[in-house]
C-alpha cells in the first residue's frame, strides 16, 4: 500500500471531526452494549447496539484508511461471514462454551497476525521513526499484543479441548509448574522491554514462542470446576491484545473496544472467583493450589441410594408448595428447557410456588443456564441468584436438580481435600425432598468429585435422560 495515502488518511482522522465523533458514537454503543447485557431482560437490546456499534466502527474505518480495494474487502467480509453464519446457524447451545472459547483463538490469533504484519511491513502501518527503525514505543505495543494474543491462542485452544471432551477436564499438573510459568512470563517481559532497544527478528520470534508456550502451560493445571472462569479470562485477554494491536494500527475505536472487553472480561473473572471463593491471582496463574486427586470422573463410594420413577416425582412435585429447580450442564445438554419450563407452568397451575436457582458457575461458560431459561421463556422475575435463594432451601417442599452436580455439592464446604473446597453451593439438603436427575450413578460432575447428594435419605435419584424425564413427569401432572 502507498505509504502516501496511509499518511493522508491518518491525517484525515486527525483533523476531521466527522471521524472522530463517528468513533465516539461506537464507544458509546459498545458500552450500552455491556450495560444491556448484563441482564436477560435488556440482552437483545444490547446485541443490537453491539452491532450497531460495530458497524459503524468497521464503515468509519473502511471510509477512511485506503487498506484494500472494495473486491478484496467484500470478498474477506463474505467468507469471514458466510463461515460465522453457517457455524451460528448449526451450532447448539450445549456447544456455545467451546464455540466461544474457539472465537477467543481467532481474536488472539488474528492479534499475532497484525503484529507480525507491522513488524514486517512498518512502513504500510506508518510506525517508522526518523532513524529509519521501528518507533520504540510502537515496538513496545507490538510486542505486549503479539504476546497477550498468543496466550490468548494457545489458552483458548487448551480451554476448547478440554470443554468439548476432547482433553481431560482434570487439572494436568506438571513438577516445578509454577517455576516454569514464572521464569517464562518474566522472560517475555524481559525480552519485550529489550525489544525496544534492539528489532531483531530473533527477539519477536521469541516473545511469540514463548507466549504461545504460556498459553498452554497456563491453562493446562486448570480444572473444570474452574472452567467458566477461564472462558471469562480468556475474553479478557483478547479484548487487550485487541487494543494493543489498536495502538499499532492507530485506531481509536479498536482501542476503545479492546479496553471494554478486557476491561469487562476480567472484572467478570474476579466477580466469579469471588463466587466460587477462588483467588483470582491464583486462576490466571495457572491453576495454583490444583490438586492432583481432583482427577478423575467415577464415583469412588458404593453407598446405598433411592431410585424414584417420574410418577413418583409428579405425585410429590403436584403435592408441593414450594419448588426450587436448580438447573446444570446435563439440562443443557439433553435441551430439557423447554419441557422444564412446561413443568413449572402445570406446577403453577396446580397452586406450587416455583423458582429457579442459578449458580454463578452453572454450565461451562458465565449465563449458560441464564440464555437457555430464557430460550424458553422462563420469566426472569422467577430465576434467582445463590446469594438471593440459597436461604430459601429450608422453606422448600422440593429441590429439584437437573443436570447439575458440582455446584450442590457439600464437599465444597466440607472435604478440604475437594477440588471444589471453598465453592458456595446451594444448601439442596436442607430441602425437605430432593430430586436429583442424572443419567446414572456411574458418572460424576466436571469436577470429577462424588457427591454426598446421592445418598441423602431424601434424595430420590431419577435416572434418565434429563429431557425424556422431565416430559414423563409432565404427563403425570397433565393427569
Amino acid at each position: 500500500m502507498d505509504f502516501a495515502l496511509l499518511s493522508a488518511a491518518a491525517g484525515e482522522l486527525a483533523v476531521n471531526p466527522w471521524v472522530a465523533l463517528a468513533y465516539l458514537a461506537s464507544g458509546v454503543l459498545f458500552i450500552l452494549a455491556l450495560r444491556g447485557l448484563s441482564s436477560p431482560s435488556t440482552s437483545r437490546a444490547g446485541n443490537r447496539y453491539g452491532m450497531i456499534g460495530m458497524l459503524i466502527a468497521v464503515v468509519t474505518t473502511l471510509v477512511t484508511h485506503d487498506i484494500a480495494s472494495l473486491p478484496e474487502i467484500v470478498a474477506a467480509l463474505a467468507i469471514g461471514g458466510g463461515i460465522g453464519w453457517v457455524i451460528a446457524r448449526r451450532i447448539a447451545m450445549t456447544d456455545m462454551p467451546q464455540l466461544v472459547a474457539a472465537f477467543h483463538s481467532l481474536v488472539g490469533l488474528a492479534a499475532v497476525l497484525v503484529g507480525w504484519a507491522a513488524y514486517l511491513n512498518p512502513e504500510a502501518f506508518g510506525i517508522v521513526g526518523p532513524d529509519g527503525a521501528i518507533d520504540p514505543v510502537s515496538r513496545l505495543e507490538m510486542g505486549l499484543g503479539i504476546a497477550i494474543g498468543a496466550i490468548t491462542f494457545s489458552g483458548s485452544i487448551i480451554a476448547f479441548l478440554k470443554l468439548a471432551g476432547k482433553m481431560s477436564g482434570a487439572p494436568i499438573l506438571l513438577p516445578a509448574r509454577h517455576v516454569i510459568n514464572l521464569a517464562t512470563l518474566a522472560a517475555i517481559l524481559g525480552l519485550t522491554g529489550y525489544f525496544m532497544t534492539d528489532q531483531s527478528l530473533w527477539v519477536i520470534a521469541t516473545v511469540t514462542a514463548l507466549a504461545f508456550l504460556i498459553g498452554f502451560l497456563l491453562i493446562i493445571p486448570i480444572g473444570g470446576a474452574d472452567m467458566p472462569v477461564v472462558v471469562s479470562m480468556l475474553n479478557s485477554y483478547s479484548g487487550w491484545a485487541a487494543a494493543a494491536m489498536g495502538f499499532t494500527l492507530h485506531n481509536t475505536a479498536m482501542i476503545i473496544t479492546g479496553a471494554l472487553v478486557g476491561s469487562s472480561g476480567a472484572i467478570l473473572s474476579y466477580i466469579m472467583c469471588k463466587a466460587m471463593n477462588r483467588s483470582f491471582i491464583s486462576v490466571i496463574a495457572g491453576g495454583f493450589g490444583a490438586d492432583a486427586s481432583a482427577a478423575g470422573g467415577e464415583a469412588k463410594e458404593q453407598r446405598p441410594w433411592k431410585r424414584g420413577s417420574a410418577e413418583d416425582a409428579a405425585y410429590m412435585l403436584g403435592e408441593a408448595e414450594k419448588v426450587i429447580i436448580i438447573p446444570g450442564y446435563g439440562m443443557a445438554v439433553s435441551q430439557a428447557q423447554h419441557a422444564l419450563r412446561e413443568m413449572a407452568d402445570l406446577l403453577k397451575a396446580k397452586g406450587v410456588e416455583v423458582k429457579y436457582a442459578i449458580h454463578p458457575v452453572a454450565g461451562r461458560m458465565p449465563g449458560h443456564m441464564n440464555v437457555l431459561l430464557a430460550e424458553a421463556n422462563v420469566p426472569y422475575d422467577e430465576v434467582f441468584e445463590l446469594e438471593d435463594i440459597n436461604s430459601e432451601f429450608a422453606t422448600a417442599d422440593v429441590a429439584f436438580i437437573i443436570g447439575a452436580n458440582d455446584v450442590v455439592n457439600p464437599a465444597a464446604k466440607t472435604d478440604k481435600s475437594s477440588p471444589i473446597y471453598g465453592m458456595p453451593v446451594f444448601d439442596v439438603d436442607k430441602a425437605k425432598q430432593v430430586f436429583f436427575i442424572k443419567r446414572s450413578m456411574g458418572g460424576v460432575g466436571y469436577a470429577g468429585v462424588d457427591n454426598d447428594v446421592f445418598y441423602m435419605d431424601q434424595t430420590l435419584m431419577l435416572l434418565a435422560d434429563a429431557k425424556k424425564m422431565v416430559e414423563d413427569i409432565n404427563k403425570g401432572l397433565a393427569h
